[in-house]
């Protein structure tokens, strides 16, 4: 099972949903940056379950501890471990699925694929796994802030049929962002948005929606062509977390209703360098950032568990109705923010140190 991610700063997560609990290594983070739990705590907050009436109501504090790698406030240069103990796992809800596979779950291919699976929830499938995520990425996002200043805002832009409208990203904030409990900054949407995923946790069903996530003050030159370029990167980083579905950054899918003549991003000066009259290319040319903010969009499928009985057959193929148990989202797409943000720190993190190695080198050789 593939559990890390990353080349230079690379992190392994481990832990089941209904285990003692989850959590992660964090290896090739520099030495001397200031890091405390306080610093973590604040995104796994964010991701928590039982934080409003939008979400699932599993009774998690999900407080970190910090195991290794920091003393006296600073990081050590050696393997950070951080762990989130399980409090309010309940194991006993599953057992009347333990002969289904539940739809569109990891149930199926987890059997196939191992001759096993965990029989309580998702296991290593379910997206209790992303508190792992979220903890490595704020720690990665100490690191990037204090290398590079780099900012990352994730928020919901979409819920089922409802858009948000277009507005400025120039300025937007994590403050603006957590003004409404479902992660949209455009006060009327956030509302018409719990509106219908409020409806649909009252039918039993979910919904499900984008996040549109914009990286500021990157430098220009992070990511390594031909494989690991920074589109591919994110893509890759953004389609391991569960439920997601797509990813387009910049123009994405509308760029192919364009010209040429349209969708180019001409250069201009801007101070003391290059830029782009428009970001078409979402911050990312040749694989390769290029200074203007990256934006991307991820889409995130409905919650697979939902309170409707579903016509589907049991391991042996004989028919049954299934009405799953558990507590659930009637849609991620709020506390899918700092995941989405998290997995972003980490790849511009592993970038940017990869990035400083190269300079490094090139300093020397001169």
């Amino acid at each position: 099972m593939s559990s890390s991610f990353g080349q230079v700063l690379k992190v392994t997560t481990f832990g089941e949903s209904h285990g003692r609990g989850v959590g992660v290594v964090i290896d090739g983070y520099p030495a001397g940056i200031a890091l405390q739990e306080e610093d973590i705590q604040v995104q796994l907050d964010r991701r928590r379950p039982g934080q409003s009436h939008l979400t699932t109501d599993r009774g998690e504090a999900d407080k970190v501890a910090l195991l290794s790698g920091v003393e006296h406030g600073k990081t050590l240069g050696v393997p950070i471990t951080l762990f989130v103990a399980n409090k309010d796992q309940r194991p006993g809800d599953y057992q009347s699925l333990r002969s289904v596979p539940r739809p569109s779950h990891a149930d199926y291919t987890y059997q196939v694929k191992y001759g096993t699976r965990s029989s309580s929830g998702g296991g290593r499938a379910s997206a209790r796994e992303t508190i792992a995520r979220v903890a490595a990425g704020a720690v990665a996002e100490k690191m990037i802030r204090h290398l590079a200043g780099i900012d990352i805002v994730a928020w919901v832009s979409s819920v089922g049929l409802l858009d948000a409208p277009a507005f400025d990203r120039a300025d937007i904030s994590r403050v603006d962002v957590d003004c409404h409990a479902v992660r949209c900054p455009h006060p009327e949407t956030a509302e018409a948005m719990a509106g219908i995923i409020m409806e649909a946790k009252d039918q039993g069903n979910s919904l499900g929606g984008m996040i549109t996530c914009v990286c500021r003050n990157v430098p220009a030159g992070l990511g390594e062509p031909v494989f690991d370029k920074m589109e591919a990167l994110l893509a890759h980083a953004m389609l391991s977390i569960p439920a997601t579905k797509g990813f387009e950054i910049g123009s994405g899918f509308a760029g192919t209703r364009m010209r040429g003549s349209e969708h180019n991003d001409p250069f201009v000066r801007k101070g003391d360098h290059l830029g782009t009259a428009t970001n078409n290319s979402g911050g990312v040319q040749g694989g390769i950032t290029n200074g203007e903010p990256i934006v991307f969009k991820v889409a995130f499928k409905p919650v697979a568990t939902i309170g409707l009985e579903q016509q589907t057959v049991n391991f042996d193929g004989n028919a049954t109705m299934l009405k799953a148990r558990g507590r659930h989202d009637p849609c991620v797409l709020p506390r899918a923010v700092p995941i989405v943000e998290g997995m972003t720190a980490l790849v511009l993190g592993d970038m940017l140190l990869q990035q400083k190695m190269r300079e490094t080198v090139q300093h020397a050789v001169r």
